[in-house]
């Protein structure tokens, strides 16, 4: 009885172990996917307010269109700005949420450069 309760005990150990690797491969899916989803949102999102920039162009030149234009210009190259440091922020969180201590260091590393290097930039 003793071998059919190791071979029992066998079959469930290697049984044990895929259940919880697709849960764990899943979720590393859907991280991948929002990072995904807020880099394409951010293109498209920037992208479209650059077009509509250039569709006013196309207006009767006045202070309050060459204003909306601006403002989109502005609006559109600081998102696409701030697109990247978002993936971060979402990457380093996704990482953190599966364990993956090192490399969410690695991500609030390069966060806290990228905060000093802006702090230092607007105080020069």
């Amino acid at each position: 009885m003793d071998k059919a309760n190791a071979v029992a005990v066998e079959a469930e150990a290697p049984g044990a172990a895929p259940a919880q690797r697709p849960a764990r491969i899943g979720r590393s899916v859907a991280g991948e996917r929002w990072v995904a989803r807020v880099l394409r949102g951010g293109a498209l999102i920037s992208g479209a307010m650059f077009l509509g920039s250039l569709a006013l162009e196309a207006l009767p030149q006045s202070q309050s269109v060459h204003v909306a234009i601006d403002a989109l210009r502005k609006s559109a190259a600081s998102l696409l700005l701030v697109t990247p440091v978002a993936r971060l922020v979402l990457s380093g969180a996704m990482l953190g949420l599966r364990g993956e201590w090192r490399y969410t260091l690695a991500a609030a590393g390069v966060l806290a450069l990228l905060a000093l290097a802006v702090s230092a930039g607007l105080h020069a």
